[in-house]
């Protein structure tokens, strides 16, 4: 470590001491000094963990005019770093390789390797997989809102989100963050196992100057990402646990997509079988059902053949609910389901 630092390291401990002598736990390094990536304009990053809230004055920002290098002096707290392990992202180094380097509080030291451990098995487990998904949902919205701006510099600003967002989905996909500073980011992506139009396209969205372009490379870095990050879900075999849900899509949009057709409302038509689909999609990814392309066969010039398809799916989804050894709940009137309900089956005829 250079003098520069040292000194810099010495000054944060004497002011601890002197403002508040007990909110310093501990103080590491990391970032370039620590990799070795360093040039001649290369600043010092610090973990500079504090207990309290008087430790946040020990935070500032300055430049040093001899070498024209800035610094970022940065408090983190317990707070900031459980955040840090739970991999909401990807950039994670501070947390996992800073070098301790002054230590106030060994409870605080053990502590943090503590957690260094957790956001290992983190790292290692299937939970890591949520992270990712997240992180691609957050992608879509950075997405859409490159569709939405047409100003060249916030559309840049969107797509930068895609970007970050993708980049870090990818390293926890992998069970891995990134290390090293933003001009190693590309170097470490290309060492995973994705096809090298994935980097391409990022280094192409840095340089475009077009909206369009700059659109068309972030739904195309979304599309690949999604597909390759997608996990298929070892899904359940159909069991009593779908029970109620036949009769709940009955309940909710048969008749009305029947009143629809009546009335020629193609809105309402629209809406329930949608609503319809997602159904399917909320049970299909967690139960082996089968396929229901609802969507697909819609029709909204003859609102009667959304009947027939309402039917046939749901026709369909009691095979399921026979496999699964259930039978769909029909009474011939009120009485006899209230008779069921109730537990009353002396006179009970179905």
């Amino acid at each position: 470590m250079n003098h520069v630092n040292q000194k810099i390291i010495d000054a944060v401990i004497e002011k601890a001491e002197k403002v508040c002598p007990d909110s310093l736990a501990l103080i590491g390094i990391y970032g370039s000094v620590v990799t070795g990536d360093v040039y001649e304009k290369s600043d010092l990053d610090l973990l500079i963990l504090i207990q309290d809230d008087e430790g946040w004055q020990l935070g500032t920002g300055f430049i040093l005019d001899d070498s024209k290098v800035g610094y970022d002096i940065y408090c983190t707290n317990w707070e900031g770093l459980r955040y840090d392990a739970a991999c909401h992202h990807a950039q994670i180094s501070k947390l996992m390789d800073s070098q301790i380097v002054y230590t106030k509080n060994q409870k605080a030291y053990d502590e943090l390797c503590k957690l260094r451990e957790q956001t290992k098995r983190f790292l290692a487990s299937e939970e890591r997989f949520q992270s990712v998904n997240e992180l691609v949902d957050k992608a879509k919205i950075s997405y859409a809102n490159a569709c939405l701006h047409e100003e060249l510099g916030q559309v840049r600003l969107d797509v930068f989100g895609v970007m970050c967002f993708l980049m870090d989905a990818m390293m926890l996909f992998h069970g891995r963050y990134f290390k090293r500073s933003t001009k190693r980011m590309l170097e470490e992506l290309a060492a995973l196992p994705i096809e090298a139009v994935f980097v391409d396209h990022l280094k192409r969205a840095a340089s475009s100057k077009d909206v369009l372009e700059l659109r068309a490379l972030s739904k195309s870095l979304l599309l690949y990402a999604a597909g390759y990050l997608k996990r298929e879900k070892d899904k359940e075999e159909p069991s009593p646990s779908l029970s109620g849900t036949y009769e709940e899509m009955y309940s909710n949009w048969r008749n009305k997509v029947e009143e629809a057709a009546a009335q020629n409302n193609v809105f309402t038509s629209f809406m329930n079988m949608c609503s319809l689909q997602y159904m399917f999609a909320e049970i299909s990814a967690e139960a082996a059902i089968g396929t229901y392309n609802i969507m697909e066969e819609y029709d909204p010039d003859c609102l009667e053949n959304n009947i027939r398809l309402f039917d046939a799916c749901l026709q369909k989804y009691e095979a399921v609910y026979k496999t699964a050894g259930i039978a769909v709940k029909h009474f011939p009137d009120v009485d006899a389901f209230v008779a069921d309900y109730s537990g009353r089956r002396d006179n009970l005829v179905i």
